[in-house]
């Protein structure tokens, strides 16, 4: 077994164990772990009651989290006419159509969230192979097959997150830095948890929420108390 460095076994007799915390004593833990010449991303990872073989148990949706997650998402837009000429100006870093295509099914995906509008579907329909296990498939139920690219390409700019349930049934995304402030943290992550139970299906048995955790890019995670 690889021996552990002293950092990771400084920052594990810090971690409260399986004891779940409140939310701030929670952050105030994690931000101790800010041991790294650079600025760690913090996540959160939900346990949720549902059956993920279940289509309407399926917990899948985007949230504009109120300070943002620390960097700027690149954005990609399949799109034509009038409205490449919008995605440009509304700060897009790649629009294209046929040319996108081809250059995402070359490995070509210099990007960290793909919108289309629904005329472009027919080109992007087929690139689910590719697109879809590394979450970037345009979807309307996320929000990214809309015709007000504008908006969205704005939203995602200030800090907008996508998240969908995995096979275990867990959600997960980023929801700021280590270098946040204790209240900016709490606020993000208290919005994210609060919209993820607005979003139990109706088809969910017993307890919804089975665990929350919070975690930074090398840091032990640290349970939070509902």
């Amino acid at each position: 077994m690889a021996k552990r460095s002293k950092r990771m076994r400084d920052m594990s007799a810090k971690a409260p164990g399986k004891a779940p915390l409140p939310l701030a004593e929670a952050v105030r833990t994690l931000k101790t772990f800010n041991t790294t010449k650079f600025d760690q991303s913090v996540e959160i990872a939900m346990r949720l009651g549902i059956d993920p073989k279940q289509a309407d148990q399926m917990v899948r949706s985007s949230i504009v989290l109120p300070h943002g997650i620390g960097r700027t998402l690149r954005v990609a837009v399949f799109a034509k006419g009038d409205k490449m000429d919008e995605a440009t100006a509304a700060g897009a870093d790649i629009v294209g159509g046929a040319d996108l295509a081809a250059d995402i099914k070359a490995g070509k995906m210099d990007f960290d969230v793909c919108i289309a509008t629904p005329d472009m579907m027919g080109v992007v329909g087929p690139l689910g192979r590719v697109l879809g296990p590394r979450g970037l498939m345009p979807s309307p139920r996320a929000g990214t097959v809309t015709m007000d690219v504008a908006k969205v390409i704005q939203e995602y700019k200030a800090g907008k997150v996508e998240f969908r349930n995995d096979a275990g049934g867990n959600v997960q995304a980023i929801v700021g830095k280590l270098s946040f402030s204790e209240e900016k943290l709490v606020e993000n992550i208290q919005k994210f948890i609060d919209y993820v139970i607005s979003l139990k299906p109706l088809a969910a048995k017993g307890q919804y929420v089975k665990g929350v955790a919070i975690s930074a890019t090398m840091s032990p995670g640290v349970r939070v108390q509902l």
